[in-house]
């Protein structure tokens, strides 16, 4: 039987495409974007998130580990998270609920009960059930059968995905899926990498495919100043996108909601070199946008 593993099942959110709609995050990202909200979906295994603000510094959590992870050091708990087994011992017995485990297994059919749950909202409000991440095309295997039984059933599909995955995943889908929502970052391949992990050359591949497929785009580009808010990144993406089938742009400002997860997860976080572009900027990028015609928003 098929499982997913997942991190969050997010109800009645209206920044994922139309209507009223549950969001499942997926684990899982070959993408590294230093300004990633949700960190927690970068790696593809479970893992255990430790919040030390909650924390008593009891030592509970040291006694209980069966593979000595945790150790208090003085006054501060050092985790070595390269051997822990996630045995969630020390979730147990955490009484102040400082540690949580990140990544939970889902099959199709669980995971559809969750779905179903809100279907009178979809209805309702001509929303559905969009499937994001991490890249929720890693787990294509999955997510294939998940968007079938929900084209099935009426349930109207949105993919948010970074578009670093091979064609013949979203060839898989495509006929079941109402709206893709396609992420593009950075136009220079060597700053894509750079700032992201990967080239460009596949993402921008697939978005000329789907295209030509007649599939439903929504672009979205994250605006990072410092990053990819100058006019060379923003007038080389409207020449590669101009004639392409995209129906809507959402341009989405950076925020820093996602940087206490860092440090919960024991990773690096990179703020200094990112900020949020001024109102004025956003304004000038979606005026940009909307001289080649295309309906703008700012937000998701």
């Amino acid at each position: 039987m098929k499982r997913g593993k997942i991190i969050n099942i997010q109800k009645y959110c209206v920044h994922d495409g139309p209507g009223i709609r549950t969001t499942v995050f997926f684990k899982g990202c070959p993408l590294t974007c230093i300004w990633c909200h949700n960190p927690e979906s970068q790696r593809y295994n479970s893992e255990i998130m430790y919040n030390e603000e909650k924390c008593s510094k009891c030592g509970e959590c040291e006694k209980r580990c069966p593979h000595d992870c945790i150790k208090m050091n003085e006054d501060k708990v050092i985790n070595d998270y390269s051997i822990c087994s996630n045995c969630e011992n020390c979730i147990d017995f955490c009484v102040n609920n400082a540690r949580e485990l990140v990544g939970k297994e889902y099959s199709v059919n669980e995971l559809l009960k969750e779905i179903e749950k809100d279907k009178v909202f979809y209805e309702e409000s001509g929303g559905g059930v969009t499937l994001s991440g991490g890249e929720v095309m890693s787990q294509i295997d999955f997510v294939e059968e998940v968007v079938k039984r929900c084209n099935r059933k009426g349930i109207h599909v949105a993919i948010d995905t970074c578009g670093y995955a091979p064609f013949e995943s979203y060839e898989r889908i495509m006929e079941h899926v109402d709206l893709f929502l396609y992420d593009i970052k950075l136009m220079n391949s060597q700053k894509h990498e750079k700032y992201v992990g990967k080239p460009n050359k596949l993402i921008l591949d697939n978005l000329v495919m789907l295209s030509e497929r007649g599939a439903n785009i929504n672009l979205r580009v994250p605006l990072i100043q410092g990053i990819n808010c100058d006019d060379e990144n923003i007038e080389n993406m409207l020449k590669f996108i101009k004639n392409l089938n995209i129906s809507n742009v959402n341009l989405l400002p950076y925020h820093e909601i996602g940087k206490d997860k860092y440090k919960r997860l024991d990773m690096n976080y990179e703020d200094e070199l990112m900020s949020k572009p001024s109102d004025e900027r956003l304004e000038e990028i979606k005026n940009m946008f909307e001289k080649y015609n295309f309906k703008v928003k700012i937000g998701g």
